[in-house]
């Protein structure tokens, strides 16, 4: 999927969408911590990993930028520190030239006001006036992957982002994923349109039948019973 169809598609979509669909096709659903927010909100991203392990100095972005195509996004692993800030104002405006859709940090960022003004996406756990303090070694690895949370991303992951949050999801199943979460989306507008038509979600989902079969079948899950009616609300 080419980055114009990726924010094409996306944009009809929600994470929420997307972790549904992860969910349904077996995939690990690989969310951000939940501090990592669109510095503005309302805002969204999309696009390949540019992924890049922070160490203190602000060449490691700069390197990043070599070799990130248009339509990247810089996913700066700073690990989750709230020490200090490690992207601001230069940095931004260097991936924005360079061409990238935005940034995500598992970290802080500084500069506020003149990041809103460049507009560039960007997703952090926060904000505070230091930057760093420290000159650390550099891995190996440092643009070759990155740590968000739990989860190690690369080159070969899309980030996705938007107000419930950050997902990644494998690129290489990126069409399939698209088109299970573009049916959950069908369905669940479908389900919003008959709740305000005046069809509560209970006689949809006929969640008598599933009461009932439970009563029987104490292992029958709400899921199964949603997979056998076609229902989407949990995945």
């Amino acid at each position: 999927m080419d980055h114009e169809e990726l924010r094409r598609r996306f944009a009809t979509l929600t994470t929420a969408h997307i972790a549904d669909a992860c969910l349904r096709a077996g995939v690990p659903v690989r969310c951000a911590p939940t501090g990592v927010r669109a510095m503005t909100p309302g805002t969204r991203v999309a696009g390949r990993v540019a992924p890049a392990r922070h160490v203190g100095s602000v060449d490691l972005f700069l390197e990043a930028f070599e070799d990130a195509a248009p339509g990247d996004v810089l996913v700066v692993d700073n690990g989750g520190r709230v020490d200090e800030s490690c992207v601001g104002d230069l940095v931004a405006l260097e991936a924005q030239a360079a061409g990238l859709a935005g940034i995500v940090i598992w970290g802080l960022h500084r500069d506020t006001a003149d990041l809103r003004v460049i507009g560039l996406p960007l997703f952090s756990a926060g904000t505070l006036s230091t930057g760093p303090l420290r000159l650390d070694e550099r891995p190996k690895d440092a643009l070759e992957a990155a740590m968000v949370g739990d989860w190690t991303v690369g080159r070969a992951d899309l980030v996705l982002g938007d107000a419930d949050g950050v997902l990644f999801v494998p690129a290489d199943r990126a069409g399939e994923l698209f088109t299970l979460a573009e049916g959950i989306r069908d369905t669940e507008r479908r389900q919003a349109e008959r709740i305000r038509a005046g069809e509560s979600l209970r006689a949809q989902v006929r969640f008598d039948v599933y009461l009932a079969r439970r009563r029987e079948e104490p292992t029958w899950t709400f899921r199964e019973h949603l997979r056998a009616v076609g229902g989407a609300i949990e995945e």
